[in-house]
């Protein structure tokens, strides 16, 4: 059975500004895949290699596959939804799967406005495409999908999900095939070299209100530090590798297994041989502040800190659990390890204003970050910061829900002007740090690796890639007036529908609050004994009698 995976081509002029990222979600299917008996399997990277649809059309007809297999994050879910399409005219007999996060929550969407597409998988797929694989290929499809859970499908005009798959618990066992990707095309421009994004752990036990990841993924899993490391060593040998990002969302939350794959890569010489970079919270450097050395010597150059906001309020309303002295002090710590920081600010929100843009652009500028990144808040339709402001949602065309459109228009200012200031933000970060800081700090590598960057941004800048601005007709604030956003005409789409799933994160939140009423009704009982002790005979007799002690709690 020949098996096809296609990674669609999309692309909006946001991460892509610092190179290829290698699509590591068909290492980690193909592996479950081999190890399972199934070696037939190809793969198209049409975002890579740009591959438009008479080349996909091409492509279909050559290989023939007798699966076709699609993911996608929620601006990319009409190009995936379009590969299917075509997937129909061209080889029909083909089962056309499709699955990623947009797919997993929007099922009931994705099979409405795209009845072609045969079955979703949701959520993680190594154990479910497995399953689903072997009863195709044993005759028993379609009549035992029923049987295998984390499905999705139409039966006639009823959309049917089977019951939620579990979580794979051993992941350990999870060996991804990366030989299957072209790496002479993923390359880190900063560095010029290729890049890697291999996996630690999956989940996050922290539930900020604008992401989908923690209940995309439900429980955290950590692996074996030394196999995540024999990992990196593979793939620095077999494919000469010179960077990689760890894809956790928090690698760093399990401290002891951090460090313990931190002293791995020391006593294995890999920091000669490969830097790295990570994703992490501000509180954990500010707990980790005395092993950033370590983390250095580890080879970690490069770390973005969801900082999130400039204003106390907006951290908030993300349940970000930080201080702004908090985002600073991070900062200043890694600055002092000599280790690159990368601060992300969101931006865009209903309560947006001028004035708040400049108070990102100033603190961004007083905490001396490497790099800022403004991002636009872009309402995922299945996370809980959606289901607050959905009300101000005006537009339902997932393409643009890519970090770098402004979706959301805020009370007092236009998108026009919204995307206007957040450039001037860059504008003005970046010609001080060219003119002022990357040319003159630091020798070596600090300085190969800052004029790297520059040359990342200068590069998308000048291919009117960065930030869609060729998309939109951006040239600076004389057209801000006049931009061509182009939403496409979307009905409100249906709601997520997460009724059988649920995150570990969820149930520890619903635990803390259990928790917390039972502390307030031990302190209520508490008062109220004393006030019993307190009152008259007769009164306290008589409150008895009303049923006036406290309710017990349910």
């Amino acid at each position: 059975m020949r098996i096809l995976f296609i990674h669609p081509n999309y692309h909006s002029g946001g991460a892509e500004i610092a190179g290829n990222w290698p699509p590591a979600w068909v290492a980690y299917l193909s592996g479950a895949l081999k190890a399972a008996g199934f070696d037939d399997i190809h793969f198209l990277d049409a975002m890579t290699n740009h591959l438009d649809e008479p080349a996909m059309r091409a492509k279909l007809a050559e290989i023939r596959p007798d699966v076709v297999g699609v993911t996608a994050i929620t601006p990319s879910i009409y190009v995936a939804e379009a590969i299917l399409k075509t997937a129909e005219e061209v080889v029909p007999d083909a089962l056309r799967l499709l699955g990623g996060v947009h797919a997993t929550f929007m099922y009931k969407q994705v099979l409405t406005e795209a009845p072609w597409v045969d079955v979703i998988v949701r959520g993680e797929g190594e154990e479910i495409v497995v399953a689903l694989m072997r009863a195709l290929v044993e005759g028993r499809w379609p009549e035992s999908r029923a049987q295998i859970k984390g499905l999705a499908w139409r039966e006639g005009d009823a959309i049917v999900a089977s019951p939620a798959a579990p979580t794979v618990k051993d992941f350990d066992a999870v060996v991804p095939d990366w030989s299957i990707l072209e790496w002479a095309k993923y390359i880190y421009v900063p560095l010029g070299v290729r890049v890697a994004i291999p996996n630690m752990a999956r989940g996050c036990p922290f539930t900020c209100s604008f992401c989908s990841q923690w209940k995309f993924w439900r429980d955290y899993r950590i692996r074996d530090p030394k196999k995540v490391v024999d990992e990196i060593e593979a793939l620095v040998r077999d494919h000469q590798v010179g960077f990689f990002i760890l894809a956790d969302e928090e690698p760093t939350i399990n401290r002891k297994a951090f460090v313990a794959f931190c002293e791995e890569l020391i006593a294995r010489g890999l920091p000669d041989k490969v830097k790295w970079g990570i994703n992490t919270r501000v509180t954990d450097i500010m707990r980790d502040k005395d092993l950033l050395p370590l983390y250095r010597k580890a080879g970690l150059v490069h770390v973005s800190l969801g900082t999130e906001a400039a204003a106390q309020l907006k951290l908030d309303l993300f349940n970000k659990e930080t201080t702004v002295a908090q985002n600073k002090e991070a900062i200043r710590l890694l600055r002092q390890a000599d280790i690159f920081t990368e601060a992300q600010f969101i931006v865009g929100l209903d309560n947006e204003t001028p004035e708040t843009l400049e108070e990102t652009y100033r603190m961004a500028w007083d905490w001396q970050p490497d790099l800022a990144n403004w991002s636009m808040y872009t309402p995922w339709p299945y996370t809980p910061l959606y289901d607050e402001l959905k009300d101000k949602v005006e537009v339902f065309d997932f393409s643009r829900y890519n970090f770098v459109t402004p979706i959301m228009k805020p009370a007092a200012m236009e998108r026009g002007e919204l995307l206007d200031r957040v450039m001037a933000n860059y504008r003005r970060f970046y010609m001080k740090k060219a003119l002022f800081h990357y040319p003159w700090r630091g020798t070596g590598f600090r300085r190969r690796y800052l004029l790297g960057c520059l040359k990342a941004f200068l590069k998308a800048g000048v291919q009117r890639t960065f930030y869609d601005l060729g998309k939109v007709g951006y040239w600076g604030p004389q057209t801000k007036d006049r931009l061509a956003f182009d939403f496409a005409a979307v009905d409100a789409p249906v709601a997520a529908d997460p009724r059988d799933w649920e995150a570990a994160a969820e149930r520890a939140a619903r635990k803390r609050e259990r928790q917390a009423a039972l502390r307030a009704q031990g302190k209520a009982r508490g008062a109220a004994r004393l006030a019993m002790a307190d009152a008259p005979a007769a009164g306290g007799a008589r409150q008895m009698a009303e049923g006036a002690a406290p309710p017990r709690l349910r």
